[in-house]
């Protein structure tokens, strides 16, 4: 069988699906719904399966390696040898995605992303003259090598060894600011500047950073990558070329280079590594020159819709009942960086069809999404929230996004919408989602108001996810439940992970997830607001009414063993 399958290139699906059942990688519900997804857009149900992370790369190799009979491998920490990558061009491998492994006399191993593709054993068996024999690995690690492979072959310049031909620079700051303007364009234009800037920014690409700060010390430049929420350090640029660098991001940017006593904002796009990435640019004088704060934004990265959120069940049940309502608003809240505008965006992309008209007024627009109207917010000629949101109403709009609404103004027009047949999302900076309500409240936005137009309020939270690889089961300190008001018995019967450390990831993590805390506005809900219940009376109510809290939402990942207890507790805090 595993033989006709390879001569007709096309996988029988139902052999793949009760090995995936078999195997218990995918639950039968979720499995169901996938292959009838599949039938309709024409994919292969493990191709569906794999794109919208229905089961881990992992699971879906072993499951194709036991139904084609072809070995699995795995690629984490492999970088194939020189000589091989003499043999198979790098071209061949990115068109195939396929990584030579051994060669052994007239034999070639070849670690193939997708198994079933006949053409690149055939292809490859030609042009090496060799006899190919096929592993079946992970496409994500099949496409990390490939990415790694080119940013060392676009490297071009190393920082550490600049640094070691730089050595130590003693800068006296009066002798900057007599630098000419002519000086300071031929410094930032220079080649190895160039270089240097597109290897801070492809490093960024390479390591999923969601932000690069370059920060002027006394003595020294200061490069660090924020990485799933972390800072992460790495070495900086000479001292010596500190204005050089800073003015070439300048020019990027269409900044103006000669100005440094006043902040800066400017932004530009990039492409590297098969990517296309904006930057958004905020630069901050200090004592010691202007502090650099470059935040990446990845289109490719963004969830083609909330399923692919990762959400718990019930948050995301929630969410798919709000954006269905045909008016109101719904309003996310949380700390700056938590995800809020990947959400809505999300949330976006799933009502973004021919028959809606959706207009959105932000500040400032992140990503540009197709077939949607952005309006970029600017203060400065007038064009507030509140201003942007008047016109935005006579505009014909049935979605209507407010980037944030920070003052009674704008909160008093989003409610009027959302009262007028609109649907409604925006944001708000809250602890809570109960706390959403008694902001508005503060805000001037009348009680039955609220009652009237919100459907729902939700608060949200980016946990770094425990690397697959390297973590390990631990018991808990009951002094760590007990000091954090957890039920001593909350963690019975499950495996608790720590989180160890390994080249694979940062410090025991690699990646992000969101937990939410949804509070659905309901009848009891909404008579509590028109009594004018505080925050926490609303709190106890949502619970009441089945409201799963940040910190229940933040345990229940660590009882799933998808982060650490620590972790959970850093973004949901012990209450």
């Amino acid at each position: 069988m595993a033989e006709a399958a390879k001569k007709t290139g096309a996988p029988q699906a139902s052999q793949i699906k009760d090995i995936l059942l078999q195997r218990g990688s995918i639950a039968p519900d979720v499995l169901a719904e996938a292959e009838q997804e599949a039938l309709k857009t024409g994919v292969r149900l493990e191709k569906y399966l794999a794109d919208k992370r229905r089961v881990s790369p992992v699971e879906m190799t072993l499951a194709l390696s036991s139904y084609l009979r072809m070995p699995p491998i795995s690629l984490v920490h492999f970088t194939p040898d020189k000589s091989l990558q003499d043999v198979v061009p790098q071209n061949m491998m990115q068109r195939h995605k396929a990584i030579p492994v051994a060669r052994l006399g007239s034999s070639l191993t070849l670690a193939l992303g997708d198994p079933f593709n006949l053409a690149a054993i055939e292809e490859l068996s030609v042009s090496t003259g060799l006899k190919i024999i096929p592993l079946a690995a992970p496409a994500p690690d099949v496409q990390t090598i490939l990415d790694r492979l080119t940013a060392e072959g676009t490297k071009g310049l190393d920082l550490s060894e600049l640094m070691k031909e730089e050595g130590e620079v003693q800068i006296v700051e009066e002798g900057q600011e007599e630098q000419s303007l002519d000086e300071m364009l031929e410094s930032a234009e220079g080649a190895p500047v160039i270089r240097m800037v597109n290897m801070i920014l492809v490093e960024a690409m390479r390591t999923g950073a969601s932000d690069i700060h370059i920060e002027p010390m006394e003595k020294k430049v200061r490069l660090r990558y924020r990485i799933d929420g972390d800072l992460v350090e790495k070495p900086g640029p000479p001292k010596g070329l500190q204005n050089a660098v800073l003015s070439r991001i300048k020019i990027m940017s269409d900044l103006n280079i000669a100005e440094r006593r006043i902040p800066q904002d400017g932004r530009f796009n990039i492409k590297a590594l098969g990517k296309e990435i904006d930057l958004r640019v905020s630069i901050l004088p200090t004592v010691f020159g202007e502090k650099v704060v470059m935040r990446t934004l990845d289109k490719s990265s963004l969830s083609p819709s909330l399923g692919a959120l990762g959400l718990d069940p019930a948050a995301e049940s929630a969410m798919r009942y709000g954006i269905r309502q045909p008016h109101g608003i719904i309003l996310v809240t949380g700390p700056t960086g938590s995800g809020k505008t990947t959400t809505l965006y999300s949330c976006l992309q799933e009502l973004n069809t021919e028959d809606v008209n959706i207009i959105t007024c932000e500040d400032p627009v992140e990503y540009q999404l197709a077939g949607i109207n952005q309006v970029q917010v600017n203060a400065k000629v007038g064009l507030t929230f509140a201003a942007a949101l008047r016109s935005v109403l006579r505009q014909d709009p049935d979605i209507v996004l407010v980037g944030e609404i920070r003052d009674g103004e704008t909160a008093q027009i989003a409610m009027r919408a959302a009262l007028t047949g609109h649907l409604v999302l925006s944001t708000l900076h809250t602890n809570d989602a109960p706390g959403a309500i008694t902001r508005l409240i503060d805000m001037g936005v009348e009680p039955f108001m609220l009652g009237s137009s919100v459907i729902l309020a939700q608060a949200q939270r980016l946990y770094r996810k425990l690397c697959s690889a390297c973590k390990r089961p631990t018991e808990i300190d009951p002094e760590v439940l007990k000091s954090n008001h957890i039920d001593p018995h909350e963690f019975d019967g499950a495996t608790v992970y720590k989180a160890v450390g390994c080249p694979r990831c940062n410090k025991g993590y690699k990646g992000r997830g969101a937990i939410m805390e949804v509070f659905l506005i309901n009848d009891a809900i909404r008579q509590g607001i028109l009594r004018g219940m505080n925050t926490s009376e609303l709190r106890e109510l949502g619970r009441k009414n089945g409201m799963v809290t940040l910190k229940q939402a933040g345990l229940a990942r660590v009882k799933e063993g998808l982060t650490t207890l620590e972790a959970a507790l850093e973004v949901t805090g012990g209450e």
